[in-house]
């Protein structure tokens, strides 16, 4: 029930949020309506596609294959439709350099095929399909269709709307606000990239000690998750930095010119919004299996990395 409460919360967030931001900032001009109605098409194509294959194949990571992919196309179609304008150029790169570092990364862990609609399955999907509360199989197709299918491909859409505010205002030349919001978003790219490295050496890691039972000279295999590096200050460094990711690309829409709380804010909350009932899942599977990982919780940040707290 828990879970159903969450994705029903999430919903009502994906209808409200993006309602009530609308009232904020300039609407879209007949450019930027162009645009957004070319990308709302693909979402809806993603939305059936996804929705479709997962169902046929059981593998409801369809739509974590298309996350990296989506906004990089988006982009470069809004600055299209902007006729390359310098600031929405160096959007779509960041968005790009973004979208191959988490595709490559979500490569390794075997998640695409030659079979395009096989490969490894997010391991939180099995988890849930066998809670009693997607029982009977509807229960299941319909959360597919809601949440995994439709609420992720259109936070997808709404997380890469600043590229449409930014056209709005594409006769404002770049300035030093649009160089902060890259340098920090690129800060932000390599901080996730070493979380990713270190949480993926550790994997390999725990795997090779636990076939072999080889040396583990500090202990740390034995716990089962990572907490040293950039994890002995955040218990998830690599989703705090997606979302400052995105935070620092809804800053391009401002300096552009647009007020500092405009309509495609809604994406950027819409995501943090995400990632605390993803965390908050994630937690409770990790904290079933590892004795330790409570006593982790206690004492480690879960997003913004801070020092280690003491505990008694």
């Amino acid at each position: 029930m828990k879970i159903i409460n969450t994705a029903i919360l999430l919903g009502i967030t994906l209808i409200v949020v993006p309602i009530v931001t609308c009232f904020f900032g300039t609407p879209p001009d007949p450019v930027g309506w162009k645009a957004l109605h070319t990308l709302m098409i693909i979402t809806a194509v993603a939305v059936g596609y996804t929705f479709l294959v997962g169902e046929i194949t059981s593998n409801n990571s369809q739509v974590d294959k298309f996350w990296s992919l989506l906004p990089i196309a988006y982009a470069w179609i809004v600055a299209g439709y902007g006729d390359f304008h310098p600031r929405l150029v160096l959007m779509s790169l960041l968005v790009t350099l973004w979208g191959i570092r988490l595709t490559y990364n979500f490569a390794l862990k075997g998640a695409y095929h030659w079979r395009f609609w096989e490969g490894e399955e997010d391991y939180r999907w099995k988890v849930l399909r066998q809670k009693p509360e997607f029982s009977p199989r509807w229960k299941w197709s319909l959360f597919n269709l809601a949440f995994i299918s439709g609420y992720q491909n259109i936070l997808i859409l709404l997380f890469t709307l600043p590229m449409v505010v930014a056209l709005q205002y594409n006769t404002t030349p770049l300035n030093a606000f649009d160089y902060i919001a890259a340098f920090l978003m690129l800060c932000f790219i390599v901080l996730e990239t070493v979380a990713d490295i270190q949480q993926r050496k550790y994997q390999n890691g725990k795997k090779a000690f636990l076939q072999n039972k080889g040396e583990d000279p500090i202990g740390n295999f034995h716990k089962g998750f990572i907490d040293n590096g950039l994890w002995a200050f955040s218990r998830h460094p690599n989703y705090f930095s997606e979302q400052a990711i995105w935070v620092c690309f809804y800053l391009f829409g401002i300096a552009a010119g647009a007020p500092w709380f405009n309509w495609s804010i809604a994406g950027c909350l819409l995501l943090i919004v995400l990632f605390q009932g993803s965390s908050a899942f994630s937690e409770e599977i990790s904290a079933g299996k590892y004795p330790g990982y409570k006593a982790y919780q206690e004492s480690v940040s879960r997003f913004i990395p801070l020092p280690r707290r003491k505990t008694s």
